[in-house]
């Protein structure tokens, strides 16, 4: 069983800035995201501030989000990168075969990054990360760096949303409908 040990809520930021963009979605009815919880069973509690310090998984999570938008399934992950090259080994396998299955279902699954230095969102489609998968069961790279992505996904905040991604989910879709 995996142990958490607490280091501040990593990528909690950015989750909550996706959180308030789907409120803000949900509310003009385009769409109902979900944050999946992560199941853990506390095993030691600070009496001072009340928060857990120690902790076990239960069981395997999935991806952060899952819902539906216009009538479309989407299940997607949030991660934090703090350089220009986004580590692999941050996306585990039981999430690598989770999206693959969510695909076969006619699913839209993707990851949200959030490059820190820079300041700048990339949606990155379940099709392209499969790559940079690929090429490291194959042997090699075992990372994928910023200049390696399609800028067309790279994306910020616009007025009133955080984290704008249902643009980008758009334009998934157009390609895969040409």
């Amino acid at each position: 069983m995996a142990t958490w040990h607490s280091r501040g809520l990593r990528g909690s930021t950015f989750e909550e800035l996706i959180n308030r963009t789907n409120e803000i979605y949900e509310h003009n009815g385009l769409c109902v995201i979900q944050k999946v919880p992560t199941p853990i069973t506390p095993v030691q509690i600070s009496p001072q501030t009340r928060q857990i310090t120690l902790a076990y998984f239960e069981k395997k999570s999935t991806v952060d989000y899952i819902g539906v938008v216009q009538g479309i399934a989407v299940c997607f992950d949030a991660k934090e990168c703090h350089s220009d090259t986004f580590p692999l080994q941050n996306i585990h396998e039981h999430q690598m075969k989770f999206m693959e299955q969510y695909e076969k279902q006619q699913g839209i699954a993707f990851i949200l990054i959030h490059f820190t230095q820079s300041d700048v969102f990339y949606y990155l489609r379940y099709r392209e990360l499969l790559q940079f998968h690929q090429r490291a069961l194959e042997g090699g790279r075992k990372s994928f760096c910023r200049n390696e992505l399609d800028a067309n996904f790279f994306f910020h905040g616009k007025q009133g949303l955080f984290v704008p991604y249902l643009d980008l989910l758009q334009m998934d879709l157009n390609e895969r409908d040409a």
